[in-house]
């Protein structure tokens, strides 16, 4: 497989993964409560990941970019912590819609910080992306609750982590990317949890580490699958995620889209198609060019 190929595929193994820890953080804060969720995530990443880099503490330890690394760990605890409330109050076919125009924000912060190329094809992308997520939240509309407005919150912190961690791309250990971001959240989440304890029965406890396996995984995959390709180009498999929330809605939590979030999903999820259809022709539009040039010689 091509570095590409690589990065989509690992793209795709940490959305399932991060959909099967949404589906199970909204499991646990309907039997605990959201802040048990969140802490689950980080502090039982934050053991995971320790437990595997102890023989390498130090080195991994050791950032060129503490302050990215810093920043790069609290929009990622603000993302979670925006899906993860919005998940409590509408459904998670829902959420999940709202929070996928994620990447048409991480095309265009691509641009604006990164100096990847965008065109007037993305732009509009972008504006029809939003369009449909307009559609899902309706505002104005009797439909409209102010916690639709969360998982935008999320979408927004999610693409500030995005293109932090693809502008750290290769520069960066992986493990170190994925400490930082365990161990800051857990820390922040640790002072914040004893106020709203509660604890857990078996079920609930077993639960929780499938919760930090699963975003521990997702994570994993994510900054690996950033650091070896395109922003720009791994943006739009994150739609996937819609799929997989759907399905774990309608078997877990009974949870049935309406016409309107689907039908705003369908314009979300087209939009991103097209500019992955677009990058695929420009990706190879220079090795056609290449291979109709006549043999040296001739």
């Amino acid at each position: 497989m091509g570095p590409n190929a690589r990065a989509i595929g690992m793209m795709l193994v940490a959305i399932f993964f991060f959909t099967t820890m949404d589906a199970t953080a909204k499991a646990v804060a309907e039997r605990s409560n959201t802040y048990m969720a969140l802490w689950a995530r980080y502090a039982g990443q934050a053991v995971l990941v320790l437990v595997l880099i102890a023989p390498r503490l130090r080195a991994t330890m050791r950032t060129n970019f503490p302050v990215l690394q810093a920043a790069r760990s609290v929009v990622l605890l603000g993302a979670t912590a925006f899906f993860f409330f919005g998940i409590a109050h509408i459904g998670l076919a829902e959420a999940t819609a709202i929070m996928d125009v994620n990447p048409v924000l991480i095309t265009l912060g691509a641009a604006l910080f990164l100096g990847e190329a965008i065109g007037i094809r993305r732009i509009l992308a972008i504006g029809v992306a939003l369009i449909g997520a307009l559609i899902v939240i309706r505002p104005g509309t009797d439909v409209f609750s102010l916690a639709a407005l969360l998982p935008v919150g999320a979408a927004c912190c999610y693409a500030t982590y995005a293109i932090i961690t693809r502008y750290i791309g290769n520069r960066e250990s992986p493990w170190t990317s994925l400490f930082y971001g365990a161990v800051l959240g857990a820390l922040a989440m640790s002072v914040l949890v004893p106020f709203h304890w509660q604890t857990p029965d078996l079920l609930t406890a077993l639960m929780m580490l499938l919760l930090a396996g699963a975003g521990t995984l997702g994570q994993l995959f994510l900054i690996r699958a950033f650091s070896s390709g395109e922003a720009a180009m791994l943006a739009p498999f994150a739609y996937v995620g819609l799929v997989f929330a759907t399905f774990w809605g309608i078997v877990l939590f009974q949870e049935y889209p309406d016409r309107w979030t689907v039908l705003g999903a369908l314009i979300i999820v087209g939009s991103g198609v097209y500019v992955w259809h677009r990058e695929v022709r420009a990706a190879r539009a220079p090795d056609t060019a290449r291979a109709k040039l006549p043999p040296e010689g001739v």
